[in-house]
């Protein structure tokens, strides 16, 4: 496995997932795994999951916020719910959770193990580990409030876990995944996201493994009254430890709004491009599903590159809100219309996968394929403007927010006979 480290800032929201949302999410993120499973096989789905730059936009292509520490527990709440009925078949099974679900993921975990044949047993013991090793051994002031554990029928698995930071606000992702994990107190994490807080005890660092030993032979050799002893003698003269390495940071911003520094425009104008050339009318007959439009093909096009898209693909995760929106209107309302349509064409597709007919989920890699071809040389809106005509044209789409359901625009006639009105009422 290709195991990278990374970093990302993620702002620590409050807040719950409306039930309108929280409903089209589990069922968006359900055919979105089923369709990267058939495509690549469940050991892939969790190679994604341990991606913290996939993550976070395939929450954001999901309608949460696109920036926020929510996207992890939301997200893992909808896979929870979604592949639950669809675990038998894909052998892909998602436990744990926030709070009080935590704690119950060893329990689930062996339950699992009687009734699918793997070590139950073993992996409740290393559901505990990973969870010591991020609240223990890496001392970095995040506590651990939401530990997820999915696995599959071979006993292959992967851990998202999130602390918190309350006096700076923040949230930081552990990623774990077991493939080529070789020991959980050496380097054992697929990537961790989270701001850089300074120097940190990090006893899982390659290079602490001598510290990991000489804390240990202190405890057999000297006892507490001789470490003590040995604090007291200490005058500071160590050098201090190398630096650690640069690595790949993810910047998740406190801004709500979507700005153009926030997106590869290139990318955005390809998918539109591409959304364009292969037109409404084709895929309406291709997928045969009534009613794809011009605006679902666009969304499509996101959600197609969530599935096969390569990891360098996901450095700005703000491009995939542009799929659905948000909940709270950033970067546009939400646009169920279209939301809906979306989840509908992906269910048509790999329903006729599972039936040997993978021509419609073909059709998505194919577009998916064409935007990268295209976004070389086309052209398109710009961001604002882009977002303005969603905004503008939300109450078509079925645009919804906390705030709402959108309303049509007030016209230019109308907004006159208003001014007007209010200076007679003055």
């Amino acid at each position: 496995m290709a195991r990278r480290s990374g970093s990302a800032d993620l702002p620590l929201h409050n807040g719950r997932v409306p039930a309108w949302l929280g409903q089209r999410m589990t069922r968006l993120g359900a055919v979105i795994a089923e369709a990267i499973t058939h495509h690549y096989g469940r050991e892939e789905f969790l190679r994604r999951l341990a991606h913290p730059f996939w993550f976070q936009s395939f929450g954001a292509v999901m309608g949460m916020d696109w920036h926020s520490s929510g996207v992890t527990t939301s997200v893992m709440g909808a896979l929870k719910r979604g592949l639950a009925p669809l675990s038998g078949e894909l052998g892909i099974h998602v436990c744990g959770g926030r709070g009080k679900h935590s704690r119950q993921t060893p329990l689930e975990l062996a339950a699992l193990g009687e009734r699918v044949g793997f070590d139950g047993e073993a992996l409740a013991r290393a559901s505990r580990l990973v969870a010591k090793v991020d609240s223990a051994a890496v001392q970095d002031g995040f506590d651990i409030y939401l530990h997820s554990f999915v696995v599959t029928d071979d006993g292959d698995w992967v851990v998202v876990q999130q602390g918190m930071n309350g006096d700076s606000a923040l949230a930081r992702r552990y990623h774990w995944l077991s493939e080529g994990l070789k020991s959980f107190v050496e380097a054992p994490h697929a990537a961790i996201d989270g701001e850089n807080q300074g120097n940190i005890v990090n006893l899982t660092d390659r290079r602490a493994k001598a510290s990991r030993a000489g804390q240990l032979d202190l405890l057999h050799n000297l006892g507490p009254d001789g470490i003590v002893r040995e604090m007291a003698a200490i005058k500071g003269e160590a050098e201090p430890p190398p630096a650690q390495p640069l690595l790949p940071h993810l910047v998740m911003p406190d801004h709500h709004d979507v700005r153009p520094g926030d997106v590869m425009l290139r990318r955005l104008h390809g998918a539109l491009a591409a959304a364009a050339e292969c037109g409404p009318t084709d895929f309406a007959d291709l997928l045969l599903v009534p009613g794809v439009g011009a605006r679902t093909v666009r969304s499509l096009a996101k959600v197609a590159e969530v599935v096969h898209g390569a990891p360098c693909r996901f450095s700005d995760p703000a491009r995939f809100s542009l799929a659905h929106g948000g909940k709270d209107r950033h970067p546009f309302p939400a646009p169920l219309k279209v939301y809906d349509k979306t989840i509908e064409v992906l269910k048509s597709a790999v329903s006729s996968a599972k039936l040997g007919n993978d021509d419609r989920l073909e059709a998505l890699r194919r577009l998916d394929a064409q935007a990268r071809r295209l976004e070389a040389f086309a052209s398109g809106p710009s961001l604002p403007d882009f977002i303005a005509e969603e905004t503008s044209r939300s109450h078509e789409y079925g645009g919804r927010s906390v705030f709402g359901w959108e309303q049509p625009p007030v016209r230019e006639q109308d907004g006159r006979e208003a001014d007007t009105q209010r200076q007679n009422d003055h």
